[in-house]
């Protein structure tokens, strides 16, 4: 509630509930709010990822194709995708008044029911148009649930722990990330009961609806939204509530209240692109578009991509899988140092993180590992035996491939000086080998060996780590 226009002593009254709940400590009651909330997370996130790890099943099952004809196609995966981020713009768009206008409790319930239901009718869609609509509402839902269970949660949170609690529950909503991944490598490239593999997926993650009752039930209206809309009485109701179970748990008196002043809840929207806000509203908006295409991209295509570099489905759905085991590590991390460092350096490394891997990613063409702090000195095994196969798998019958150049760098090939190195050339087109070994050999100091079948390069790629 704003503090203007209202009588002092409900302007008092305000300020000392809030000074009640912002003194509550960490205990059991707090955290189970939070492992409640993050539940909701979880299926949410396992709602907005399966997009990528299930696009493979579409394209097998003959829904939807792997490319999209023209800007605005609907038979393709990339139409399946920009259903789902249309329908989360709108929702997250409408996110806001909802809350703000029937509570956090109501819309948190209703908009996890929604996506529920759309994904339930999606699953049972064998036509692009269908699948793509109920995407689509689905992706309303999921953005409305996206910005209220942000909001539910800061709010039912004390601000001392806001920065642990928000890193508790972003590390059990990213367990569904390894968990959508695993089911997505186990059920889409088969047809359990008869049935595709990805529709069981999707069916899976509408069990959220078995849960969204008890997660109801056991959660109270935010207070400060109580405060907010002046139903201070029902606001107290559910502090007193809180304070009485909490003391219990901690074993000793609550701390003493502290007030402060209450927060402004009147404004205009045109009011965050004016100083001081202004600023700080365009950098995090482009923060937003640029990690929004980063992960959501990444998520939503890796599996896709694999796919047209020659990886087949199950193996792409496997390696995603285990791209997916990393995600629930960093908001792990969070739980350590949220409330240890400040935000900006929080978001700034773990962004330039994320930027030089995915840049080291897209550019691997013979893949390396390295130990913690070391280099990378140790080859990763691909599921065709070595890169140049895996190539091999992506053209067409007939055409040769040919893998040399492994022990040599492109600095020593941009130098004036002669190379004065061996180069081992293999592949199975005895003709195409020559042909490589003669184009090599005119390299200055370049001794061209045959290396016999392409298979060998396998051997050969193991010392690109050197």
């Amino acid at each position: 509630m704003s503090s203007q226009g209202e009588s002092p002593s409900r302007v008092s009254t305000a300020r000392a509930l809030l000074a009640r709940m912002n003194r509550l400590p960490a205990t059991r009651t707090v955290w189970k709010l939070v492992a409640l909330l993050s539940l909701a997370l979880f299926f949410e996130l396992y709602e907005l990822l399966m997009t990528g790890v299930i696009a493979p099943g579409l394209t097998a099952s003959g829904v939807l194709a792997t490319t999209t004809p023209g800007l605005f196609g609907t038979s393709g995966i990339a139409s399946f995708v920009a259903a789902l981020f249309a329908g989360l713009t709108i929702g997250t768009i409408v996110a806001g008044y909802c809350t703000d206008r029937f509570g956090r409790r109501a819309i948190f319930t209703w908009a996890m029911l929604g996506y529920t239901l759309f994904s339930v009718a999606m699953a049972c869609q064998t036509t692009a148009s269908g699948l793509n609509l109920c995407r689509f509402l689905a992706g309303i839902g999921l953005g409305i649930e996206h910005v209220t269970i942000d909001t539910y949660l800061s709010e039912l949170v004390p601000r001392h722990i806001r920065g642990r609690g928000f890193a508790f529950s972003q590390t059990c909503g990213f367990v569904a990330v390894p968990i959508v991944g695993a089911l997505a490598w186990i059920l889409v490239p088969r047809a359990p009961l008869g049935v595709d593999g990805w529709r069981w997926v999707v069916l899976i993650g509408a069990a959220s609806a078995i849960a969204v009752w008890y997660i109801r039930r056991r959660l109270p209206e935010s207070p400060r939204w109580l405060l907010q809309v002046g139903r201070l009485d029902d606001a107290e109701k559910i502090i007193t509530r809180l304070e009485r179970d909490i003391e219990a748990e901690y074993g000793r008196p609550l701390p003493t209240p502290i007030e402060t002043e209450l927060p402004a809840q009147s404004g205009r929207f045109a009011e965050i692109l004016t100083p001081p806000y202004r600023g700080r509203a365009i950098m995090l908006a482009i923060f937003n578009v640029a990690q929004s295409i980063g992960f959501y991209g990444f998520t939503n295509w890796a599996p896709t991509l694999l796919i047209s570099r020659g990886v087949g489905i199950t193996h792409s759905l496997a390696y995603t899988a285990m791209i997916a085991l990393a995600a629930p590590l960093g908001p792990l991390l969070g739980v350590v140092i949220g409330d240890r460092v400040e935000r900006k350096w929080l978001i700034s490394g773990a962004a330039a993180t994320a930027a030089m891997c995915g840049l080291a990613f897209g550019n691997t063409t013979v893949p390396l590992a390295a130990s913690v702090g070391g280099r990378a000195s140790r080859t990763l095994g691909v599921w065709q035996g070595s890169v140049a196969q895996a190539a091999a798998e992506l053209l067409a019958p007939g055409v040769s491939v040919v893998a040399a150049f492994q022990n040599l760098s492109a600095e020593l090939l941009d130098g004036e000086e002669a190379v004065d190195c061996d180069v081992i050339v293999c592949g199975d087109d005895a003709n195409a080998r020559e042909e490589v070994r003669t184009l090599a050999g005119r390299i200055r100091g370049v001794r061209a060996i045959d290396g016999g079948r392409l298979e060998n390069a396998r051997i050969l790629e193991q010392i690109t780590a050197l």
